[in-house]
Order: structure tokens, then sequence, then C-alpha cells
């Protein structure tokens, strides 16, 4: 559980390092999540990058974010390195003012 919720915590801080919310998306009006579903390979390498949402600028932000995530560690089972696959909402919203 605690290494859950660390791992969370570190998604958490990557997308906000590397949030960018994209000039068209704010003109236009767009906001709402965007579910982004990846996997990290047996190598701990990123892949398979997926993403569903409101509309294709904000998938290919929410997309560029997780593509942008260091090699991690891979997850194991019975010792051996597996792959694991995620999913992660990103939120884009904007304050008026």
């Amino acid at each position: 559980a605690q290494t859950k919720q660390c791992f969370q915590q570190k998604m958490q801080e990557h997308v906000n390092a590397h949030f960018n919310y994209p000039q068209m998306a704010l003109d236009l009006g767009m906001q709402g999540r965007v579910s982004v579903m990846f996997i990290i390979d047996s190598k701990g390498y990123i892949t398979g990058v997926r993403s569903r949402g409101p509309d294709k600028i904000l998938e290919k932000e929410a997309e560029r974010i997780i593509k942008k995530l260091p090699q991690m560690k891979p997850g194991k089972q019975r010792g051996k390195p597996v792959k694991v696959a995620y999913a992660i909402p990103i939120f884009f919203k904007f304050q008026e003012g």
C-alpha cells in the first residue's frame, strides 16, 4: 500500500512538473478528464500509451506527459520482471480570472 501511494505521488509530481495546458484548448475553452493507459514493460520502459478524453488536443498533451516518464523498476511476479498495465486520469481544468 505504501509503495502504491508513493508511486501515485511521484506520478502526480511528474504530471504537475510537465503539465502544459495547450493554448488552443484554452482558446476554445476545452476542459475535462483524459484517461491515459500505458504499460510499464519488463525492462521498465513506458510503452503502449493510449488516451481517451474530450478532445484530441487534450489527449495529445496527456500522452506527451506520460511519454516523458523515466525508466522505472518493472513489476515482479514470482521474482521475474513482468509488464504491468496502468491507467491514470489527467484533469484539464482552468480557472477564470
